[in-house]
Parts: structure tokens; sequence; C-alpha cells
């Protein structure tokens, strides 16, 4: 009968008072930004005939892991920022974490796909529409959810198959596996190890992938006679390339150091690939795009 839900307490980004209105007021700016653009892509490839294409279709699974993964971190960062009431139970902490390291390890493996369908698409274009017909579509994200699923489940039992004592104070704004890990009474050395080595797995597969992609597009694109053509794919594969180094970058730094190194650094790194990442993403790969401009312009003449 005195039986009580064990608790988590999240010391958040800073303990500094000043700082917490502020932040509160960035982080939600960009969680709403979020929101209304990777929606509004959603959206707008549904209703748009001319954006059903193998492209559009993976920006739309992109959205989807990008609102959901930041809508698991960002509504509780909020309000523990505004009225600072900083404590999970036991069972919200590993739905979260395990949430996040489905949509996180999904998107890594969509951005490998998208970057397949651009490398086949410039690369190869006469066997574009069989080597990505819909099926091919279908096939890579639901291997993309599949490895995830399995691998959230694998990340998810190191992280929380320990046992825990003391003050369960975890310092980081969400339930991550290192700060977690740090808390656990037993010896965590297994967990660690295996950890590592998937996300090893996860991120530098799908990293090779996309870099071999993005590196033979960029060996066609410079052999091409057109000088506007090829400073405008040049300069699409850049932003493109930006914007997975961000997220690849930040995650790498996060889950690919030895636990010894761990330290405040990792609550930085780690607001850049949940939080200003999944906010980026529809403005790089469509919102600048002729295709979405047009789609958008039609939507609003309709209107």
């Amino acid at each position: 009968g005195n039986h009580t839900e064990p608790k988590f307490i999240l010391l958040g980004l800073t303990d500094t008072p000043w700082a917490q209105a502020p932040l509160f007021g960035l982080f939600l700016l960009i969680y709403v930004v979020t929101l209304v653009g990777n929606i509004g892509l959603m959206v707008l490839v549904r209703v748009a005939p001319s954006l059903h294409t193998p492209m559009y279709f993976l920006l739309t699974h992109l959205s989807l892991a990008d609102v959901c993964y930041s809508t698991i971190i960002s509504p509780k960062m909020l309000t523990d920022l505004l009225f600072g009431n900083k404590t999970i139970s036991w069972a919200g902490c590993v739905a979260q974490f395990h949430l996040f390291a489905l949509f996180a390890t999904a998107e890594c493996h969509l951005l490998a796909a998208m970057a397949y369908d651009r490398h086949v698409a410039v690369c190869h274009p006469l066997s574009y529409v069989t080597a990505v017909s819909p099926r091919a579509c279908w096939l890579l994200v639901a291997w993309s959810y599949l490895v995830a699923s399995l691998s959230a489940l694998v990340y998810t039992g190191c992280t929380f198959g320990g046992s825990f004592c003391g003050p369960r104070r975890v310092d980081h704004f969400f339930c991550d596996a290192s700060p977690v890990l740090r808390l656990a009474c037993s010896d965590t050395r297994g967990s660690e190890v295996a950890i590592f080595a998937l996300a090893a797995a996860n991120g530098l597969g799908t990293g090779a992938a996309i870099l071999l992609s993005y590196g033979r597009i960029l060996h066609a694109v410079l052999g091409m006679r057109s000088a506007p053509g090829r400073a405008r794919a040049f300069h699409t594969c850049a932003s493109h390339l930006a914007s997975v180094s961000v997220f690849y970058g930040t995650l790498f730094f996060v889950y690919l150091q030895p636990a010894s190194r761990h330290g405040s650094r990792d609550k930085v790194a780690s607001v850049f690939y949940t939080v200003v990442s999944p906010m980026l993403n529809p403005f790089i790969y469509s919102l600048r795009n002729k295709e979405v401009k047009a789609a958008l312009g039609k939507c609003r003449r309709r209107m």
C-alpha cells in the first residue's frame, strides 16, 4: 500500500532562472514552425497530384518521423521550462526514449532511401521508373520502420534493463541513454557496448550510403555541359549534405563516443538533432523546389 511509482527528474538545459523564459519562447517558436512546415508538406503532397512522385512520398515519411520525434521531446521540455515541474514517471521515461529511438533511427534509414532516390534520378534516369517504383518505395519505408522498431527495442532494453538507486536525476532535457545509464547501480558496460555497436551499425551504415549516393551525384553533376544546370544541381546537393551533416554530426557526437567523455556538451548537440533538424528539413528538402512552389501557387489560387 505504501508503494509509489518510481520517477525521474529531468534537470533540463539549464537551471538558471532568468534563462527559462527566453528558452521557452525560442523552443516554442521552433516547435510551431516544425509542425507547420512538416504537416503542411504532408498535406500539400496529399492534395497536389503533381507531387505524387517517389521523392515526395519519401519526404512525407521523413516529415512524419520529424513531427513524431519532435513531439516526443519538445512538449515535455516546454512544460518543464514554463512550470518548472521536471519530474517524469518511470513509464513515461521509458516510452519517451523508446519512441525517440524508433523515429530517430527511422529517420536515418529514410534519409538513406531519399539519397538512393536522388542517385537513381540523376545518374540512371532511364531506369528510374523501374528502380524506384511504388512497390520499391513502400519496401524502403517498411524496411526503415522495421529496422527502427527492432533497434529501439534493443536500445530500450539495454538502457532500462538494469537496476537504479539513489536520486534519479537525469542530467538532460529528455530521457536519453547515456544520462540514464549513469544512474544505474548495476554494471552497464555490456549495455553501453551494445548501444554503441547498434548505433554505429545504423548511423555509419546509412551515413555511408548517403555519402556514396551524393558522391556519385556530384560526379555526374560535374560532368554536365550546362553551367546553370550544374550550378543548380550542385547547390541542391550542397544544401542536402549540409542538413545531413548537422543531423549525423551531432548524432555521432552524442552516441559514438566513450561513456567517460559524455558531459554537458551532449545537451547542446542533442538540441540540433531533436529540435533544430526537424524544423529545417521541410525547408531544405522541399519548400525550395520549383515543384513545391508551383503546387503551393495552385492551392493558393483554388482557395
